[in-house]
């Protein structure tokens, strides 16, 4: 079992930058390969970028690609989200999701697949 807390939300001008942050409770963090998602009012949760279990591999969504950047500190059992020039449709609430998996370097991006997900935080960027 996993638990995930999200925390760093807020309320940032547009061109603006936030780092959110994921802590996850137990021994079994490096484990899990992780992943972001968010979800718009109105509309449906989508990914945001993912993260390997080794931090080596990384994947994102078109949307935040050249502006968002996702780490993980495995001594610290936290996936860290940085999120730079900030755009209003960026607003949402951001969720981190962990996938145990066996290979290192594999990033899920299909949010089906997450097994266990944090309760999210807000993030408002206004313009």
């Amino acid at each position: 079992q996993v638990q995930l807390v999200e925390s760093g939300g807020g309320l940032v001008q547009a061109g603006g930058s936030l780092r959110v942050s994921c802590e996850a409770s137990g021994r079994t963090f490096s484990m899990n390969a992780m992943g972001w998602f968010r979800q718009a009012p109105g509309k449906e949760r989508e990914l945001v970028g993912g993260i390997s279990r080794s931090g080596g591999m990384t994947r994102y969504a078109d949307s935040v690609k050249g502006r968002f950047t996702i780490s993980r500190d495995n001594a610290k059992n936290t996936v860290y989200l940085q999120m730079n020039s900030l755009k209003p449709e960026d607003t949402a609430v951001y969720y981190c999701a962990a996938k145990r998996t066996m290979s290192t370097i594999v990033v899920v991006t299909i949010q089906d697949e997450y097994d266990y997900w944090g309760q999210g935080t807000q993030v408002t960027v206004s313009s």
